[in-house]
Order: structure tokens, then sequence, then C-alpha cells
């Protein structure tokens, strides 16, 4: 029974000729693989005086048990043998020849010609020529190598060509022997042989292997016509298990005659030519060109024919693409009789599929697959179940099955961490484990997953995820353990059941206990790179407003100081087409200004979708365009709880445009910088604002009580407080004003103007009036002075024709209130005290209104 399938087998391998390749005693992997890899460079060489070419499939490792299948199908069988040694001295040298020997036998029944390569002896025994044995001073020092396997491959042809002419030939009255496959022996002893049905079954046996031998030597018109009397002999002594070879057989050729190219996925490798092929034959055998194909005629003993009837005799003879097909069901239907011959019908499994992915009809291709899951096999070891379901994998792919292919290549990283496993193998298993993720719709960047609706089977996924989190987990890899759960627990969020929020959320806080959750890229060791994951859902964030100062810290434009303002409004142009983006909006500039070294707000809206508390220990502002200094918060925010306001603070150290770009957090011990170009459906009013240089702060106290109401509605623009006193008409007091400078900058320039709101009757006289000049005296005021100014108030009022002033003066009295402070700019003016003219007629409520403005 052939045990050891080759899942790489492919219909054009049946052309090939089997050399095994192995070392003898101790020789180094890389050296071995070296050499291995420049022999097996000369993979088909032109042969001489024809336009056959001769392909040669090389192995390093081949079962003896499968190379008794070799009567069956001639391209399993070894029918050349490469070894290579190290060999130092002479006295070695015996011993080396001997296991070389040795190692022929293991293959000698079908050894065609070997070689022996020997590296490192140098001497009398180096220097006698052999054609069997070729010696290297060293691995580096041996040009000829390439040349030796051409004259190796050459001689493998002409036994290969004597055999079959040999049999080939029809020799009436001989008997003809009958081959077998090693488990039908016993099933012959006692035959009558001498009987027409056993005749036919030698005959029809013969024929096939000799259409094999005629494929393997370059002559597809001869295979053609040999396998189909084969499978019409074969087919009428019922012999199934030969009818279903001689069947692959002109599947074989035909595939290999309608897709030169080849059916094993690399395009073109089988016609690249190796060895030292001259330019014409080159040309000649370039990949793709039919020229390859043209053999002799059928039936010649000489191989030359010219005739162009063997063109009509293979178009004839030749399968179509659809017949190819059923010829490869009804093949593999006979092997599927015999429970001995699975590797045979599985190997012809693949290569069908093959042959139906180059037709693309990926439908078929599934059935053939499907077929060969179920192939029962010997008990496989966990290699070969890894090799087998990965194999699966790549073939599910290519015809375009992809999450069945994720499906295969999952079991296989399953099968390399199975329990039976003395070592498992978490790196492979994990390595496949990625391969999965394209066929699940599933990436690990995620950024993919904030661009629309969700792809895939959001269930499977999260498997997937947690079978990554777990083998990197016993790779000893707790970062790679806590990039993959923080991906889990925002990319799949919306599809957690309450409890797996808990228990991912759990298992993500005994990570970070030990290995904290970075923005940095994570790189693997194939190369793949892990991007960071920011945990943008948590909280989620649905507006972001950037506040202006309170009103005592505003800056505010002084009109006195600056003169006459410029019109700068654009004229209106009206479109019906309101067109702007996100960025657009997030890059609009705000209509006030931030005060270098002032603290500034922004306000976010948040809510937490977790079924409990919520906390967020390390909550600030990410900003560019000027230096800033970010002061974190610390958040609980309830389970499940709606929007919830949440102000972020922080302090501008220099000057310019600075923009909001996001926020950091750090929830379950990860760290996350969550910008707002990644964040859906966040409403912002503008995140651009001007930050202006540092100005001077000043606190204004006065010598009278304050009034128990507002007396002037205030505008919002402006800081204003109200004191009030009763006099008589007459009557006089001093209000004293005191100006403290709170802030860090000096205090440069003051200016104090004065304005009777209203008034029934005509005052005589100042009725405010004061003088700066002491209080100049006191300036530039630097931060923590304080300077006083007096106010005199004097009444006087004219009476006639007013019947009911009395009254009004004994209710309300006269007020003095309002002290507007207006923040001042660094324009240089001088000192000045304005005192605007008195209108008798402005208003029907007695009161006065002082407005005093401080500015630089």
């Amino acid at each position: 029974k052939m045990s050891v399938p080759d899942y790489m087998q492919c219909a054009e391998d049946h052309q090939t000729l089997l050399v095994v390749v192995q070392p003898i005693g101790i020789v180094p992997e890389e050296s071995f693989f070296r050499i291995y890899k420049r022999i097996s460079a000369v993979s088909q060489v032109n042969v001489r005086d024809s336009q056959r070419v001769l392909y040669i499939r090389y192995r390093h490792h081949y079962p003896p048990e499968n190379n008794e299948w070799g009567d069956f199908q001639t391209h399993r069988k070894v029918v050349g043998l490469i070894t290579i040694t190290e060999c130092s001295s002479a006295k070695e040298w015996p011993q080396t020849f001997e296991k070389f020997h040795l190692q022929k036998e293991m293959y000698g029944s079908t050894l065609y010609d070997s070689r022996l390569f020997v590296f490192g002896l140098q001497g009398e025994i180096a220097e006698q020529p052999r054609t069997d044995v070729a010696f290297y001073p060293s691995y580096d020092e041996c040009e000829t190598v390439e040349k030796r396997i051409e004259d190796f491959i050459e001689s493998l042809f002409i036994v290969l060509e004597s055999k079959r002419l040999d049999r080939a030939t029809d020799k009436s009255g001989d008997k003809i022997p009958l081959l077998c496959v090693p488990f039908e022996k016993k099933d012959f002893v006692g035959l009558d042989t001498d009987s027409r049905h056993y005749k036919k079954r030698c005959q029809g046996r013969m024929r096939k292997h000799v259409g094999d031998l005629c494929l393997q030597a370059g002559m597809l018109q001869d295979s053609l016509v040999h396998y189909h009397m084969a499978v019409e002999l074969l087919r009428s002594v019922n012999d199934f298990l030969w009818l279903g070879a001689a069947l692959e057989g002109l599947c074989s050729a035909s595939v290999i005659y309608h897709y030169p190219g080849g059916t094993g996925g690399k395009v073109g490798s089988r016609r690249a030519q190796g060895g030292s092929l001259s330019a014409e034959a080159g040309n000649r055998h370039r990949p793709g060109a039919q020229e390859v194909l043209i053999d002799p005629g059928a039936l010649t003993s000489n191989g030359i024919n010219a005739d162009t009837s063997a063109e009509i005799g293979r178009a004839k003879n030749c399968l179509s693409p659809e017949d190819i097909i059923e010829k490869y069901k009804e093949a593999i239907s006979y092997y599927g009789k015999y429970k001995n011959a699975g590797v045979i019908e599985l190997e012809a499994c693949v290569k069908a599929v093959r042959v139906l992915a180059m037709q693309k009809r990926s439908m078929e291709a599934s059935e053939f697959l499907q077929n060969a899951v179920y192939i029962n096999l010997r008990q496989l070891s966990e290699e070969e179940k890894i090799q087998r379901y990965s194999i699966l994998s790549e073939l599910y792919e290519r015809i375009g099955f992809h999450r069945k292919s994720a499906f295969f290549k999952r079991i296989a990283a399953m099968q390399c961490a199975a329990p039976s496993i003395p070592e498992p193998g978490w790196r492979a298993c994990y390595k496949l484990l990625l391969e999965t993720l394209p066929g699940y719709s599933l990436s690990l960047d995620p950024q993919d997953f904030s661009r629309g609706t969700h792809r895939g089977w959001a269930a499977v996924q999260m498997r997937l995820l947690h079978e990554l989190v777990y083998a990197s987990r016993r790779m000893g890899n707790p970062a790679l353990c806590v990039r993959h759960l923080s991906f889990l627990l925002q990319t799949m969020l919306d599809f957690l059941s309450d409890q797996e929020k808990k228990d991912v959320t759990q298992s993500l806080e005994s990570y970070t206990a030990k290995c904290p959750g970075t923005m940095e890229v994570i790189t693997l060791p194939d190369g793949l790179k892990l991007p960071p994951v920011p945990f943008t859902k948590l909280p989620i964030v649905k507006s972001v407003k950037l506040l202006n100062l309170p009103t005592s810290l505003r800056p505010h434009k002084m009109k006195s100081l600056l003169g006459q303002n410029v019109s700068t409004k654009s004229p209106f142009i009206y479109s019906p087409i309101i067109a702007h983006s996100r960025g657009e909006e997030r890059n609009k500039k705000i209509d006030f200004q931030w005060v270098q070294g002032d603290v500034c707000e922004v306000q976010l809206m948040v809510y937490n979708p977790m079924p409990f508390e919520l906390r967020v220990e390390n909550m600030g502002l990410l900003t560019t365009g000027v230096e800033f200094e970010s002061l974190p918060a610390a958040l609980s925010l309830p389970a499940e709880s709606g929007l919830y306001p949440v102000t972020l603070v922080g302090v501008p150290q220099t000057t310019g445009q600075i923009t909001v770009n996001g926020y950091h957090t750090s929830v379950f011990g990860v760290f996350s910088d969550c910008l707002l170009d990644s964040l859906p459906g966040v409403k912002t009013n503008g995140c651009t604002v001007e930050v202006i240089p540092a100005l001077p702060r000043v606190q204004i106290s006065t010598s009278l009580p304050r009034s128990a109401h507002t007396l002037q509605p205030s505008s919002g623009d402006e800081i204003s407080t109200n004191v009030s006193v009763q006099l008589y008409n007459g009557e006089s007091q001093q209000l004293i004003i005191k100006l403290e400078n709170i802030g860090t900058e000096p205090l440069e320039k003051l200016e104090v103007t004065a304005k009777t709101v209203n008034t029934k009757e005509k005052l005589y006289g100042d009725f405010l009036s004061w003088n700066l000049e002491d209080t100049l005296c006191q300036f530039p005021l630097k931060p923590g002075k304080i300077a006083t100014f007096v106010v005199n108030i004097k009444v006087k009022l004219d009476f006639s024709c007013q019947e009911n002033l009395l009254q009004d003066l004994s209710d309300d009295g006269i007020s003095v209130s309002g002290l507007p402070l207006s923040s001042p700019f660094r324009q240089v003016v001088k000192p000045r005290v304005e005192t605007k003219p008195l209108n008798p007629q402005e208003s029907s409520k007695v009161g006065d209104f002082s407005h005093v403005k401080v500015g630089e």
C-alpha cells in the first residue's frame, strides 16, 4: 500500500523522470541544500538530434514503498539517484563508497543510473577518471555540477529509450509479463496464464506502461495512441484499477498538450530552460512554445518523423478540455473501488482540481476537492495532517473559495498544537492563523472597521481572534495578546454579549498588568506589521466643542485704542449647493481667541457603551500647532450612560494657530491616541483657534457698596460691577477705585471715560470728575501692585417744573455704577480723560452710569 501522498502532484508530472538527491554520512544541511538547489535547477534537457525534451522531478526524500508502484505509473519510479557526501581523507573513501552502494540498493530495482558527488577529497583517488563519481575540493569549487547533471540525464534517457523500444516492439510468440501493483501479487497466484482474458489483461497493462514511457521520453503522440489502445483492452476485461491509470495517463497527455505552461501554479516554470542549452534550443523551447511538443510519429522506432500526419493523429487522440475532466471522474471512480489505492485516488483528485482551476470551473473543482477530503488513508501523523490541510487550503484558494480555504488552513493551524504533539508548534499555529484572516474578511487594521458596515461572520471572526490571543500567550508574547484582545474589543464591541464584554475586559486587564498596551506598531518576525488599536469606542465621543475663555479672561479689541475699524466683510454670493467635508469643518477657524498661559477648555459629549462602570484613568487633549500642556482628567462613567459632558483642559505655552486633533485615554491598561478624523459621526464647531500673546489682568474694587440690582444689562462682551450711593442735591462724595494687577504682565496705560445714561433733569456742572496724574505716576503697574484713583461725585439738579421728582429721588436716589473692564492690547497710547456731554432728554428714568475703561 502506497502510504505517503504527494499533494503537489500535477498532471504534467507524468512526463517527468524521478531523481532522488540524498546526503550520505554527515553533511551540513545548509551545504546540502545549496548543492540541491543547483542540481534541481537542471529540470529539463533537450535531447540531442531531436526536438524532444526530458523533464526531471527532483526529491530529497522519497518513501521506498511508493517506489514499488513504479510499474503502475512510471513517474513514481526512482530512475536516478544522486548522493552527496563529505570525505576528507583517503582512509575514509572505501567506507564512503560502500555507503553509496547501500543507498543504491534501496532503490536498486528501478534505478537507471546513479552518481556520487564527493566534497573535500583530494589526491590520487580524486584524480582517477570515473563516470559514477565526481570529486570536488569544496562546496565553493564545483563549477561543473550542472554539466555533470546534464550528462547524467542523458544517460537516463539512453536507458529510458532502450526500455521504451524494447517494450513497444511487438514480439509475436513471446509471453507478455503481467505488471502488478504490490497488493495484487497474491491475487494472481494460480491463475490460468494461457486464457484469453489473462493475455488481454497483460497486453492492456503493458500498452499502458509503454504509454507512460513514451510520455517520459518526450513522445506525446505515441503516448496518446498507446493510452487509447490500453483503455480499450483493459475495459474489455474489467481491469478497473489499471483502466483508471490508462484514463489518467490519457488525461495527463492531453493536459500537457492543451496547457504547455503547466497546471502546477508556477506558470512557465516547467518550460524554463535549464543547463547549458544552446540559444537556438532555448528559442525553440521557450515557455508555451508548442514546438516543444512536436514529437515523432506514432510507433516509429527511431523517434524522427517529420510527417504532418502526426498532428492529425494527435488532434484525433487528444482529449478536449471538457473530456479531460470526464475521464478524470471516471478514473477516480475506478480507483475508489480499491481501498489500497487511496493515495492514487487522492492525487488524481488534486490533479483534476489544478486543471479545473486553469479552466476556471470552480464549482466542479470543489466537488473533486470535497471527494479528496473524505478519502480514507492510513492513520496520518500530525505533520502529514498539517500538510494535507494546508494543501487543501491552497487549492480552495486557487479556485476562489476563500472562506473554505481559510477553514482548512485554520484546521491545519489547530493541528500544529494538537495535544498528541510533544512540543506543540505555537509559532507555526500562529502563522497559519494569520493567513486565514483574509478568508474570513478580517484584517488587523482597525481603520478597516470604521469605514462602513461590518463584513463577514462576526461569530467566526471573534473565535479566530480568541485563538490568536491564545496562540500569542502560548508563544510567550504578552504584547501580542494585548494587541489582539484590544482589537477584539474595539472592532467586535457591537457583537459581544454583556458577559463577553466583562470577560474580555477582565482578560485584558490581567494582560496589561504585565505589559501595558501602547500605540506602537508591532512588527512580527516575518515582517507583518500590526497597527495600534485606539479605543475610540471606550468611551464613544459624539461631539467636540472648543469653549471660549470665561468672560473675565476674554481678550477684547479696544476701539478707542485701535481707531476706526475697517470692514473686512467679503461680498455675499448665494449658492444653493452647500458643499463641505468633515475635514474642512474641523479645520475651520473659530471666531474667538485663546490666550497664552491661560487655561483653555474643550467640551466632549461622551457615553459609555459598556454594561458596567467605565473608568478612564487618563484623558487629555492631542493638539498640533503650538506648545500645549494638556492637563489630564480621570473619568468614571456610569454603565450605559447617556450623553455625558466631559471638559478637558490645557494651557497653551506659545502663540500661533492651535488645532485640537483628538484626545488620549488610558482604559483597561491600554493607552490610546484617538484622532477626530477616525471618529465617525462626530459633530464639531471647528477645531482650530488662534492663541494670542499673554495679556495683563486687573482686578477692580471700589469704596462703595455693591448695588442690589443691575442698573445696566450686560452686553456679554464686557465685565461690569454695580455700586450704589444716595446723595442729596448739592451733596458730594468721593469714590475710591483700586486697580490690582493680578496677572503676569505689567499694566502700562489707563483710560477712564464717563457717560450719563439717563436723567429727567438737567445737571449743572461736572457730575463726575477725576484727576489721573497721581494714578498714572504708579504706571506701568507691575504684577501684584495696586494703584488707586479718586472719582468725585457732585450732585446739582434743577427741580423746576418737575412734580414727581422729589418722590423719585426718595425712591431711587442717584446711583453711580458700571465699571466694565476690557482686557487691554499692546498698543501704546497716551492717557486721556474724556467727559462726554450730558443729554437731559435721553431717558425717562433717573439714573446715572459711570463707564470706566482700563487700557494699556
